[in-house]
């Protein structure tokens, strides 16, 4: 499940970097429409009159532009710095918190001065002197993109030679071909979100399905990369036992007996704030999302509806 945006804008600065250029040259040769931005952060002509044709087309647009801000984000508690390599995913999970981060139309943004990027996670590994942990899909999901930047491929030979720097990212996507033969020296964990079949149906548009994920993670799994599942959201729901129990299942016989490196499982129940829940229905008013606040726990440091069925930490 490729992503091919039907739109792609340039910030002009962007060709200045051979990166820049070549995905220039790229979609133009595939007759993809080109633009340039008049502003690094005005970004117009995305059609859309509604909420719903706007998110649509927005997840049908590629920004390519340079990274102006170096100073990394903290990203407790999965890391100690966002690495900022893309924004924004192609997949529609319904769910996402996304949803309520990148406006009304979501288009993805990549950037170019990658090695820029990298440089600065060197100085703050060297600045902290101590094992430093750096997130890559804090706001993306960075493998839709990755045929089109290969920033992944070159984040993860630049943390394979960090003695005291880690990189680590989760997708659902599956493009991982162009990963598998890097020398990562086991600095990169790479993490699937998973769910169970009836949920990706349902709630996870325009992602692959289940088997498709677990076959990409046997892949990664046989390179020897630090394997990770992410279980999330967890829906309760008539029949989710057997649901989950036989996606727990798959996984074991997709991934075989043989263990060939670390592997690890987090479990995240559904939750939601008013926000999200006002910006879902706006973009999906169909929407069946258990989001009934009466039915759920309100946690006040979170301000957000929990599972009442678990009394869960925030493991995001």
């Amino acid at each position: 499940m490729n992503f091919v945006p039907v739109r792609v804008f340039f910030e002009k600065d962007a060709l200045e970097f051979e990166r820049g250029r070549k995905m220039h040259e790229f979609f133009i040769s595939k007759g993809i429409a080109v633009k340039f931005l008049e502003s690094h952060n005005r970004v117009t002509g995305i059609p859309g009159k509604t909420p719903q044709e706007s998110y649509a087309e927005g997840k049908k647009t590629l920004v390519v532009g340079v990274r102006k801000t170096l100073d990394f984000s903290p990203c407790k508690p999965s890391a100690h710095y966002q690495l900022p390599l893309a924004t924004s995913c192609a997949g529609k999970c319904e769910y996402c918190y996304l949803n309520t981060q990148l406006g009304s139309k979501p288009y993805l943004r990549v950037y170019v001065n990658i090695q820029e990027i990298l440089d600065k996670a060197k100085k703050y590994i060297e600045e902290r002197n101590e094992l430093t942990l750096f997130e890559a899909s804090a706001t993306s999901d960075p493998i839709p993109v990755e045929p089109y930047t290969g920033a992944l491929r070159d984040a993860i030979d630049f943390f394979g030679n960090q003695p005291l720097g880690k990189l680590r990212f989760v997708t659902k996507f599956t493009e991982v071909d162009d990963l598998l033969n890097l020398d990562h020296k086991g600095n990169t964990t790479v993490r699937f979100s998973v769910n169970t079949d009836r949920i990706i149906k349902k709630y996870e548009h325009q992602t692959p399905i289940l088997d498709k994920r677990l076959e990409a993670a046997a892949k990664i799994y046989n390179s020897n990369y630090p394997l990770g599942f992410i279980i999330a959201p967890i829906f309760i729901y008539e029949g989710w036992q057997k649901d989950y129990e036989e996606m727990l299942f798959k996984i074991k016989s997709e991934l075989g007996d043989q263990k060939k490196g670390n592997l690890s499982f987090e479990v995240i129940s559904h939750r939601f704030t008013k926000r999200a829940k006002e910006s879902i229905l706006k973009v999906f008013p169909k929407s069946d999302l258990p989001m009934d606040e009466e039915e759920r726990k309100f946690k006040f440091g979170y301000n957000r509806y929990c599972c009442a069925h678990v009394d869960n930490q925030d493991a995001t």
